[in-house]
C-alpha cells in the first residue's frame, strides 16, 4: 500500500495550520490569561493536530504503534470533535462580552463535546473492528454494531459545530470593522462550508450501506478534498487577521524603502550631521528604513542653505499646465535638490533674503516621489536647464 502519495495532500493546509500557531504563539506566551487570544490557539492546535493524524501514513503508524487496529479511527475523532468544541467557544467568545451568560454557555459546549468524545471511546472498545482499514473505514464499518453509532456520533457532532459556526459567522460578519478581520471571517465561514459538504458526502456513502448499495466513491474520493479545502480556509481564516496587516505594512516599507534609495544615493556626498549607526542589510526593514530617512533629513539640514525656493515655485508652475498638481511637485522637489546638490559641491550659498532657513515642506514631506524621478533624470535635467538658462520659456511645453 502507498501511504506516501496521498500524505503530500495534507501538507498545504497542515503547514498553514502550524503556521498560525506559530504567529500566535507569541500572543499567547504574553497574554494566555486573555481568553479571545487562548480560544483562538486550541482551535489552531487541534486543527493543526488533526490534520497531521489525518494523513494516510500517520493513520497506519498510530494503529502500528499501538498494535491497536484502527485505534486511529477514535484519536483523530475525538481530536475532530475536540476543534469543533474549540470553534464554538472560540466564535462565542469573539462574539459576547464578558458574562456569567457566556461562561455558562462555553462550559455546556465544553461539557457537550467531552462526553462526545468519551462516548466516541465507549462505542470503539465495545466494537469489533478486527481489520486495519486506512481509506474506507467509515463505509467499511458502517454495519457494524457499535462502530455504526461510533461513525454517526463523530459526524453528528462535526455538523453540529460546522452549522452552528458558520451561521453565528453569518449573523456576525456584517457587524465586523476591519478588512483583514471580515477576509478571515469569510475564509472561515466558507471553511465551515466545506465542513458541511464533507460530512453530506460521508453521509451519503454510509446511508448506502445501510441500504445495500455501494457509494464508497463519496467516502474516499469525494470528501477528503471537501476537508482539505476546508482545512485550507480555516488556516487562512486565522492567519489573515494576523499576517495580513503585517504583510501589507512590510510591503509599503518595501516600497518606499527602495523609493527613496535615489535620492539616497544623490545625497551620500552631503556629510552626514553625526555619525550613522552601523545597521547592517540583514536588520529588520523598520530600523533600515528609520535610518534611510534620518539620513535624508541630514543631508535635507546640510543642503538647506544652498536650497533655492524660487527655482522651486518655478519649476512647479512650468510642470503645473503640463503635468497634475502630484506630478509637479515631484519634478520640482528634484530640480531643486539636483541645483541645492550641485552648488553645495561648488560651496555656492544660494538663499537669498527672506527665504526659509530650512526646506521647504513641499519638499520634505514627499521624497519618495522626488527621489523616483531621480531614476531617469533626464525630464528633471531637462527642466533645469530650461528654467537657469531659458527663464522666460518656463512656462513652456517641457
Amino acid at each position: 500500500m502507498n501511504l506516501t502519495d496521498p500524505h503530500l495532500l495534507y501538507l498545504p493546509p497542515t503547514a498553514l495550520l502550524i503556521a498560525g500557531l506559530a504567529l500566535k504563539s507569541p500572543a499567547i506566551l504574553r497574554s494566555w490569561k486573555d481568553p479571545h487570544t487562548r480560544a483562538t490557539w486550541f482551535v489552531l492546535l487541534f486543527a493543526a493536530a488533526v490534520f497531521v493524524s489525518v494523513t494516510p501514513a500517520n493513520i497506519h503508524r498510530i494503529n502500528t504503534v499501538t498494535g491497536v487496529p484502527n485505534i486511529a479511527a477514535p484519536w483523530t475523532y475525538s481530536l475532530i470533535n475536540a476543534f469543533c468544541g474549540a470553534c464554538l467557544t472560540m466564535i462565542i467568545t469573539w462574539r459576547e462580552k464578558p458574562s456569567p451568560r457566556r461562561h455558562r454557555r462555553i462550559a455546556w459546549t465544553w461539557a457537550i463535546y467531552a462526553s462526545v468524545i468519551a462516548a466516541l471511546w465507549i462505542t470503539f472498545l465495545m466494537a469489533d473492528v478486527p481489520h486495519e482499514r486506512i481509506y474506507d473505514l467509515d463505509t467499511y464499518y458502517a454495519t457494524t454494531p457499535w462502530m455504526r453509532e461510533h461513525i454517526v456520533l463523530y459526524l453528528v457532532g462535526y455538523l453540529t459545530s460546522t452549522v452552528v459556526s458558520a451561521w453565528l459567522i453569518w449573523t456576525w460578519i456584517s457587524h465586523v470593522h476591519g478588512r483583514w478581520l471580515k477576509a478571515g471571517l469569510v475564509c472561515l465561514q466558507s471553511g465551515y462550508a466545506m465542513g458541511i459538504a464533507f460530512v453530506a458526502a460521508k453521509a451519503c456513502a454510509i446511508a448506502a450501506r445501510w441500504t445495500g448499495a455501494d457509494w464508497d466513491a463519496l467516502n474516499t474520493k469525494v470528501a477528503p478534498p471537501f476537508a482539505l479545502l476546508g482545512g485550507t480556509l480555516v488556516a487562512a481564516g486565522f492567519i489573515l487577521p494576523v499576517a495580513g496587516p503585517f504583510l501589507q505594512k512590510w510591503v509599503r516599507e518595501q516600497i518606499l524603502y527602495w523609493s527613496l534609495l535615489p535620492l539616497a544615493r544623490a545625497i551620500r556626498r552631503v556629510a552626514p550631521s553625526a555619525a550613522r549607526a552601523n545597521v547592517g542589510r540583514f536588520a529588520p526593514l523598520d530600523l533600515r528604513l528609520m535610518q534611510r530617512q534620518q539620513h535624508l533629513y541630514d543631508g535635507l539640514l546640510r543642503l538647506a542653505p544652498y536650497y533655492d525656493d524660487t527655482l522651486y515655485q518655478r519649476a512647479y508652475q512650468a510642470s503645473l499646465d503640463q503635468h497634475g498638481g502630484r506630478t509637479a511637485r515631484s519634478l520640482a522637489g528634484a530640480v531643486a535638490l539636483r541645483a541645492a546638490l550641485d552648488a553645495y559641491g561648488r560651496q555656492q550659498v544660494r538663499r537669498a533674503e527672506g527665504q526659509p532657513a530650512q526646506i521647504a515642506a513641499e519638499v520634505a514631506d514627499h521624497l519618495a516621489p522626488i527621489s523616483r524621478r531621480m531614476i531617469r533624470p533626464r525630464r528633471v535635467e531637462a527642466l533645469h536647464r530650461r528654467l537657469t538658462t531659458h527663464p522666460e520659456a518656463a512656462t513652456a511645453q517641457l
